[in-house]
């Protein structure tokens, strides 16, 4: 196991990695769940983030969904995002990030999109960690992300 960590969000590697011993083909994906609004999407999103709720993450999504990475790299569709997203949730002690937080400190709303930049502390980080997503909700979904995050980025303890 490498000792490279991870974050809705991220590059694929990192999570591929991470997300060895909890994979979502290995796990029930939830039930999509649509949101009243894009604003509740987004809002979701980040509470969901913020406790490492797996199931709530990843009802956000539906099947055509994906999430562009640095890189170059996307995962697509539900069992893809649903894998990164069990990467990123387990525990810090596993090589996961559960325990991190994202704050958003702006952003910009452009129909039914969020571009925003937001900064990611946890106790075992040295510095906060500043990056910026798009996110693309339609219908009450998160159709797509595209993330700046760089796991390898991070500076821990």
């Amino acid at each position: 196991m490498t000792s490279r960590f991870i974050h809705a969000a991220w590059t694929i590697a990192a999570f591929s990695v991470l997300s060895l011993a909890a994979s979502a083909a290995d796990m029930k994906l939830p039930d999509i769940k649509a949101q009243p609004s894009a604003q509740a999407v987004l809002d979701e999103h980040l509470a969901a983030l913020n406790v490492c709720d797996w199931n709530r993450l990843v009802a956000q999504y539906p099947e055509d969904a994906q999430i562009n990475l640095p890189g170059g790299a996307i995962a697509k569709g539900r069992a893809a995002i649903g894998d990164l997203f069990a990467g990123l949730c387990k525990d810090h002690k596993d090589g996961g990030l559960n325990g991190i937080h994202f704050e958003i400190e702006s952003s910009v709303t452009i129909g039914d999109t969020f571009v925003s930049q937001w900064v990611a502390t946890a106790p075992f980080l040295a510095e906060p960690y500043k990056g910026s997503d798009a996110y693309i909700t339609k219908d009450g979904l998160m159709q797509a992300m595209v993330s700046t995050f760089d796991g390898g980025a991070l500076k821990m303890k």
